[in-house]
């Protein structure tokens, strides 16, 4: 049977989601579908409804109340517009005519809600902060760039509410022209990137040869690996066409992105972790990982790590780890910003008791 979806006008006549910026509408129709309930069925059971928010669509529905009271919702009414058993909880409910339902998670509709209100606070026009040096970034459009992925389960989920406006406004944009060299292989790394539009092209240097490695679009992310690593640049990045990108500091990713997104781990808890399911990723050159291997660790090399996003259950944890915990601190963000649940090795193989 056909899936029936939403469209982003109907969204926009319930509360609180008539809130929300047209592009999170219009992200949130995608992942919406509508649950079709005949007449004289009893559409909840116990608990059914706990952590949704559901709305009645069309058709009237019976609800009764704890203390004996009834009362009967019809679609399209004022009373439809909120979601079911928020203002009040009942006890049974039972659809009078045929109806229509609309089910959302709770707490996906509170992230969209929560990071398009604070968008709203970060408008052209605000006073921008002191370290702004080019024009801020017009949140109103561009947190559509930041998918719901993202925002749940990727680098900007682990971000404390509190700290959601101090990101948006240290973000600055660049424009930037077809051919431009935005970060230099060898360089040092001075800042994280969002490609806000155009297209870029990823590129290391291998035997005198230029290797392309990743092309990059609206949405994607770079620049983290230096960063999380205190290392150099090691790939060029270069606009394929002309476009926007979102750039934030050294200073400002450390404090907002990488400390909430980095989870550190000694060995012994490493350890108790394992017994329980996780799996040790080796992040290190392969002549490195056969010289020197935790047991029944896996090999990743950091600088393939970005392949084996996908090959990896994300439903599984992974503990990374190196020498010195460089290279896997750098390897953890990368697969935590895809929403895998990950540890860092605290201070590597050099700083763990292996015999603990």
């Amino acid at each position: 049977m056909a899936v029936t979806r939403i469209s982003v006008e109907a969204l926009g006549m319930l509360d609180p989601l008539s809130s929300l910026s047209g592009a999170r509408l219009k992200e949130l129709a995608k992942l919406c579908s509508i649950e079709p309930v005949r007449r004289a069925a009893e559409p909840f059971g116990p608990g059914s409804i706990a952590g949704q928010s559901v709305y009645l669509l069309s058709g009237e529905l019976a609800l009764t109340y704890g203390e004996g009271s009834s009362e009967v919702i019809v679609g399209g009414s004022a009373d439809a517009r909120h979601p079911l058993g928020k203002r009040r909880g009942f006890g049974a409910a039972k659809a009078v005519t045929d109806l229509r339902l609309l089910r959302i998670d709770d707490d996906l509709l509170d992230v969209m809600l929560t990071w398009d209100q604070v968008a709203m606070q970060n408008q052209p026009g605000m006073e921008p902060p002191a370290s702004a040096s080019t024009p801020g970034a017009n949140w109103g459009v561009t947190t559509g760039l930041l998918g719901i992925n993202s925002l749940r389960f990727g680098a900007f989920s682990e971000l404390p509410p509190a700290h959601i406006g101090e990101l948006l406004q240290r973000f600055e944009r660049i424009e930037a022209g077809s051919g431009d060299v935005i970060i230099s292989e060898g360089a040092e790394g001075d800042y994280y990137y969002l490609v806000e539009s155009g297209r870029c092209q990823v590129e290391r240097r291998v035997g005198g040869v230029n290797m392309t490695l990743a092309e990059l679009k609206s949405g994607d992310t770079f620049g983290e690996e230096a960063l999380v690593s205190d290392a150099t640049r090691n790939a060029t990045v270069t606009m394929k066409t002309p476009g926007s990108l979102l750039r934030l500091r050294r200073e400002d990713f450390n404090m907002l992105l990488r400390e909430p997104l980095l989870h550190a781990i000694n060995m012994e808890q490493a350890k108790q972790k394992t017994l329980n399911g996780a799996h040790w990723i080796d992040v290190r050159y392969p002549s490195e990982y056969q010289h020197d291997c935790l047991p029944c660790a896996r090999n990743i090399p950091l600088s393939e790590i970005r392949n084996a996003f996908g090959a990896l259950d994300i439903g599984e944890e992974y503990i990374v780890y190196c020498q010195s915990g460089r290279r896997s601190s750098a390897a953890a963000f990368l697969l935590a910003q895809r929403g895998y649940h990950v540890f860092v090795l605290e201070g590597g193989l050099w700083g763990g008791d292996r015999a603990a």
